[in-house]
């Protein structure tokens, strides 16, 4: 295999063309190649979720991908998920919530999240918890974090709540419901 190799993905709606050591992970691309650092280096060995991105949709572990697998694939940072009118109402509800602590592991938080609502727009609790399985909280403040994207799940695309158009703390539904193992894979 070559020492460098020559990808073109899309990262947050942009096209990018890098040529990469073949041995770096997605991770080290993004930070160091493509100088998006909200993706966070951690215990690069797939256990915290502090890397998480979307690549075609689907919430991956930057540190355990090689770039070159993602030649060809749009790929979604934590950077990704805010607009030219601002922060999404997923990013807005974890700040009214008080979810990022030290912040550390927000980003991975955020972006697993984002995986969950596209694939179950209003989540149980219970699928929440499944969602963000993959993503630890040194400070936990899961409790926080959950508060987050239930709220989320509530909002509608204007950042208002669906019910009231007010911000409100959700109904935290039944604990003992089964959560789906496809809400958001890992």
């Amino acid at each position: 295999m070559a020492d460098r190799v020559f990808i073109e993905v899309t990262v947050n709606g942009r096209v990018r063309s890098v040529d990469v050591p073949a041995h770096h992970t997605l991770l080290e691309v993004l930070r160091e190649e493509m100088g998006l650092t909200g993706t966070k280096e951690c215990c690069l060995v797939g256990e915290c979720g502090a890397c998480t991105v979307l690549v075609d949709g689907m919430s991956v572990d930057a540190c355990l991908m090689l770039a070159v697998e993602a030649d060809g694939s749009t790929i979604t940072t934590v950077e990704g998920l805010a607009t030219d009118a601002g922060l999404s109402p997923l990013q807005q509800a974890f700040l009214e919530t008080g979810a990022a602590q030290c912040g550390f592991c927000i980003p991975g938080q955020l972006v697993s999240a984002q995986a969950l609502l596209a694939t179950v727009p209003h989540p149980t609790r219970a699928q929440v918890e499944e969602g963000l399985a993959g993503n630890l909280c040194r400070c936990a403040g899961y409790e926080q974090i959950i508060e987050a994207v239930l709220a989320a799940a509530e909002t509608d695309t204007r950042g208002r709540t669906a019910s009231s158009g007010m911000s409100h703390t959700p109904v935290i539904a039944d604990r003992a419901a089964t959560p789906d193992a496809e809400v958001a894979p890992q």
